[in-house]
C-alpha cells in the first residue's frame, strides 16, 4: 500500500502544480484499499498545508482515517438525498447536507476518487452514485479504477466517476481500456508496486512495439519483394471509398498496389493515385479479379455493394492461398457464404472438398444443401493464410446474426457488458481474426490472443475513415505482417494520424498524415529505420 500511496501522492502533487499548501482537496473514500490509499494521500497533503475534506458514504480504512484526522483533515458522512442515515448521532457521523457536499466538490482543486476498487460490480449505491455525479471530471484523479467502472470488462451501469487522470497500480486493468470504462479514465498512469503477475490475456501496443513491427525495406528489396496488395472496392454507387482505401494502402509499406474496381470507381482511382495499377471489372466478375495479377494479400470491401455479385468475389477470394481482409461491403456476403457453406469454385471447392450452395440466410430454402458452420470453419482453417474482418459494431451484430445465428439485440447487450469476451467468442466461432472498430478498437485472433488500441480521437467517427484503415491494414498484410500484427499496427497508426489531423477531420486528411504518424512514434522508430 505504501508504494501505491507514494506513486499516487506524486501524481496528486503534480496535478496541483507542485504546491499543496492552501489547496482544497476532497477525498471520496470507501471502505476498501482504494479508499485507504486516497486517505493516506489526503493525510500527506494535509500535512503539507492543504485543506482536506473526506466524503464517506460508510466506514473507512481505520489507520488511514486516523492519520488524516491527525494531520488536520476533516471527515464527513454523506447519504443520498432523501436517504436516512444509519450512523451514530455524534457530530462527526451526522450526514453532511447535500448542498454542502456539492459546494465542497465544486470548489475543490483536486478530488481523489477512492470510493470503490477493482472488486466493484454493477451499479453504484445511491450515496456513491451521487458523489460520482458531482465529482468534477476535470479535477478528479481516480485511484486504481474510476468508481462505477467494472475493472475486468469496462462495463458501466448507471453513474460512474469520470476522471481527468486514473492512477492504477501494478498492472493495467482491462476495464480501463475497454468499452464504456475507457471513456471514464482520462489520462492513464501506472504505478509499479512489485506484483508477481501472470501472463496477460489482453495487450496494448506502444510506440516502440509498433516501430519494431513496421516493415522496413532492405537494400536489395524491390517493389515486388516488399509485397503486392490486391485491393478490390468501389462501385458506381460508391466510387470514392476505394480512393480513400488506396490512399491508406499506398502508405502501408507494400511496394505495389493492384486496384480492382468497376469502371467509374477505377477512373476516380486513376486520377487520384497514378501509382496504383488499376484493373476494371464488371460487378461480380471473379475471374477478371483474380486475373489482375499475383498478390501477397487481398483486401475487399470499401465501396462494394453487398449482394450476389459481391458474394461471388468474396467466395473466390476465400479460395485463394494468401491473406484476406474483408470490410464494409464484403462483410455481409462473407456472413451469408459462411452460413450457407463456402462455394469456392464449381462443384469442387478450390480448397479440395465439395460444398453445397443455397440462397443464403432468409431464403426459402435456407437449409437446402447447407454446410454447417463447423464445415465453414474448417474451410477457413484449411486456408494457407488468415482472414481478417474489420467491422464496426453494427456490422459485427449483422455478421454474427447471419453467420452464427446470434440474436442482434443480445449481442448488443453483450458488447456493452463484456466486449472482449464477445469478440473473442465470435473470432473463435468464425475462425477468423476480428478487428472491431470503436473508441477502443479491439483485435482478436481465433486462438484468443487479443489487443486493444489506445490511439485515436472521437473525430475519427466520420465517413470514409474506415476505408483508409482497410487499405492500410491490407498493405501491412501484403508486406508480410500476420493478421493480428497488421490489424493492430494499422489501428495504432490510423489513430495517431487522426490525432494529428485538423479539426474537424475528413477521411481524405488521413493518408497524408500517416508518414508523420510513423515518424513520430518514438526514438525507437529511428533506430528501426
Amino acid at each position: 500500500m505504501q508504494r501505491a500511496v507514494s506513486g499516487l501522492l506524486s501524481h496528486a502533487v503534480g496535478f496541483l502544480g507542485g504546491r499543496a499548501y492552501g489547496r482544497r482537496v476532497v477525498v471520496l473514500a470507501g471502505g476498501g484499499d482504494n479508499g485507504g490509499d486516497a486517505l493516506w494521500v489526503g493525510a500527506r497533503l494535509a500535512a503539507r498545508g492543504a485543506r482536506v475534506d473526506v466524503l464517506a458514504p460508510g466506514r473507512t480504512h481505520p489507520e488511514a482515517t486516523a492519520a488524516l484526522l491527525a494531520a488536520g483533515g476533516r471527515r464527513h458522512h454523506v447519504v443520498a438525498p432523501g436517504e436516512v442515515s444509519t450512523a451514530t448521532d455524534d457530530s462527526a457521523a451526522r450526514p453532511l447536507p447535500d448542498d454542502r457536499v456539492s459546494a465542497l466538490l465544486a470548489g475543490a482543486d483536486l478530488v481523489l476518487d477512492g470510493l470503490l476498487g477493482i472488486g466493484g460490480r454493477g451499479g453504484l449505491r445511491a450515496a456513491h452514485a451521487r458523489l460520482a455525479e458531482l465529482a468534477p471530471a476535470a479535477r478528479t484523479i481516480a485511484v486504481d479504477v474510476p468508481s462505477g467502472v467494472d475493472a475486468d470488462t469496462g462495463s458501466v451501469v448507471g453513474p460512474a466517476v469520470r476522471a481527468a487522470r486514473t492512477v492504477t497500480f501494478g498492472t493495467y486493468k482491462r476495464g480501463l481500456l475497454l468499452g464504456a470504462g475507457a471513456t471514464h479514465v482520462g489520462q492513464l498512469a501506472l504505478v509499479e508496486i512489485g506484483l508477481d503477475l501472470p501472463e496477460p490475456d489482453l495487450t496494448a501496443l506502444d510506440d516502440d512495439d509498433v516501430a519494431a513491427l513496421l516493415p522496413v525495406p532492405g537494400p536489395t528489396d524491390s517493389k515486388y519483394t516488399r509485397g503486392v496488395l490486391g485491393l478490390v472496392g468501389g462501385s458506381d454507387r460508391y466510387p470514392g471509398a476505394v480512393v480513400l482505401a488506396t490512399g491508406g494502402a499506398l502508405r502501408g509499406g507494400a511496394g505495389y498496389l493492384r486496384v480492382v474496381a468497376e469502371s467509374r470507381a477505377a477512373e476516380h482511382v486513376r486520377r487520384a493515385h497514378p501509382e496504383a495499377v488499376v484493373t476494371v471489372i464488371e460487378p461480380g466478375d471473379a475471374t477478371a479479379m483474380l486475373a489482375a495479377g499475383r498478390v501477397q494479400a487481398w483486401a475487399l470491401g470499401p465501396g462494394i455493394v453487398p449482394g450476389p455479385a459481391a458474394r461471388q468475389l468474396v467466395e473466390a477470394l476465400v479460395g485463394t492461398d494468401v491473406p484476406l481482409l474483408l470490410d464494409a461491403g464484403g462483410l455481409d456476403p462473407f456472413a451469408e457464404a459462411f452460413a450457407a457453406g463456402f462455394r469456392t469454385g464449381g462443384t469442387e471447392g478450390r480448397l479440395g472438398f465439395t460444398v453445397g450452395f443455397g440462397p443464403g440466410p432468409g431464403g426459402s430454402a435456407r437449409g437446402a444443401g447447407r454446410v454447417e458452420p463447423s464445415a465453414s470453419r474448417e474451410t477457413l482453417a484449411r486456408r494457407a493464410a488468415p482472414v481478417l474482418l474489420t467491422p464496426h459494431e453494427g456490422e459485427f451484430t449483422r455478421l454474427t446474426a447471419t453467420a452464427l445465428g446470434w440474436d442482434p439485440e443480445e449481442t448488443g447487450r453483450e458488447l456493452a457488458t463484456d466486449r472482449l469476451a464477445t469478440v473473442r467468442l465470435a473470432s473463435g466461432e468464425l475462425g477468423v481474426t476480428v478487428l472491431l472498430k470503436g473508441a477502443r478498437t479491439l483485435v482478436v485472433d481465433p486462438g484468443g490472443a487479443a489487443r486493444v488500441n489506445t490511439t485515436g480521437t472521437p473525430w475519427l467517427g466520420s465517413a470514409g475513415t474506415g476505408d483508409v484503415l482497410t487499405g492500410l491494414a491490407g498493405s501491412l498484410l501484403a508486406a508480410g505482417l500476420g493478421a493480428l500484427d497488421a490489424a493492430s499496427v494499422a489501428a495504432y497508426l490510423h489513430g495517431r494520424a487522426g490525432e494529428l489531423a485538423p479539426r474537424p477531420l475528413a477521411a481524405a486528411d488521413l493518408p497524408g498524415l500517416l508518414p508523420a504518424a510513423r515518424a513520430g512514434l518514438s526514438a525507437a522508430a529511428d533506430a528501426v529505420g
